[in-house]
């Protein structure tokens, strides 16, 4: 069994479903994101592995006990589950170290103090120990916040949106640390965030929720390759659909003429849509060329530094594709459109 199992879970607000029937497990030292748009039932979900609320119906296992099913309810104080709050949630009268100890109520002081200075080297604040939080950076006192969690060495920790509140230019180097103490500290982990970049940063596999409902569960190279939904392909990133027939196991035939593909479809189906993301299409000068199989207008454009980002209209969808290293293109001007061979995503109609 997992470090945390999760059994057809539900819990309603005013007889609406919030999550309904969600199964998930996470193994041992295992990262888990649960991604999804607000109010998707991610942060109930948390808030009922924790305890903070009571799940209607389902079981819940954590560290290979049942701490919650119709007949048993383990209130959060006994579930050895550690919390990491979006706001840090530090105590600003008390140091550092006192902030990291103080969950070590049954510990003697010199095993408080021990702990304390292992967890100062795991988060690397080893001299800040004696500094209040307000002296502390905001990523100095998110890891302030990830060593107090740790420090009782609980079974399983919960993150909630942790990295909201830091600044852009750092927060995915605090994010790499975040995950490298929690690894050193061999214990497992929920996240939850409604940011597709943290979740790919920070996670080891991604369960993506609707509706209250975990609709796909995999790594994060699995889902964004190979999206189980029109929900899931949307959610992880921008794309157009183009409608599609199957024409071999590998090639489908679009307006935007015959797709190819690394993967060989094996549904029945052979009429639908394939869904084309922005790095699948190239752009062409057109060049007078009257044979073009597909061609558009550039409507916008914008420059990232590294390429220009041209915006037009495929298959009457708008859609934003990175031209490559040295094209430039006018507004207005027409261009032809190619569709690169890649794992093509065809769901049927």
């Amino acid at each position: 069994m997992g470090s945390l199992v999760l059994q057809n879970v539900s819990y309603y607000y005013n007889d609406t479903p919030v999550i309904d029937g969600l199964n998930l497990t996470v193994g041992k030292n295992e990262i888990v994101c649960l991604l999804g748009a607000s109010g998707c039932g991610k942060t109930t979900t948390l808030k009922a592995i924790a305890g903070v609320l009571e799940a209607k119906q389902g079981r819940i296992f954590v560290d290979g006990q049942l701490v919650s099913d119709e007949q048993t309810f383990t209130p959060p104080e006994h579930r050895n589950i550690g919390m990491m709050f979006q706001d840090y949630a530090l105590f600003p009268h008390l140091t550092v170290a006192s902030n990291i100890a103080f969950g070590l109520d049954k510990a003697t002081k010199l095993q408080k103090q021990t702990r304390v200075n292992e967890m100062l080297k795991l988060v690397h604040l080893e001299d800040c120990g004696d500094r209040y939080p307000h002296q502390l950076s905001g990523g100095q006192q998110q890891r302030v916040a990830i060593a107090r969690a740790l420090a009782y060495k609980p079974s399983l920790l919960l993150l909630d949106e942790p990295f909201s509140n830091i600044d852009p230019l750092v927060r995915f180097e605090l994010i790499a640390d975040i995950r490298r103490i929690i690894k050193a500290a061999k214990v497992s982990a929920v996240f939850v965030t409604h940011s597709k970049e943290e979740a790919f940063a920070f996670s080891d596999t991604l369960a993506i929720m609707s509706s209250g409902k975990i609709v796909q569960h995999g790594t994060p190279e699995q889902l964004f390759s190979m999206p189980s939904s029109k929900v899931v392909a949307e959610f992880l990133g921008q794309g157009i659909y183009l409608s599609a027939k199957v024409l071999t196991a590998a090639e489908y035939q679009t307006p935007l003429g015959v797709v190819k593909s690394f993967n060989e479809h094996s549904d029945n189906s052979n009429i639908g849509q394939i869904y084309i993301r922005p790095h699948h299409i190239e752009l062409h000068k057109h060049n007078g060329q009257t044979s073009a199989a597909y061609t558009a207008k550039i409507l916008s454009q914008r420059f990232i530094g590294s390429a220009y980002i041209y915006s037009l209209i495929i298959a009457e969808q708008e859609i934003e594709v990175a031209a490559q290293y040295g094209q430039s293109f006018d507004i207005n001007e027409s261009v032809i459109i190619k569709i690169k061979p890649h794992t093509v995503n065809f769901f049927k109609l």
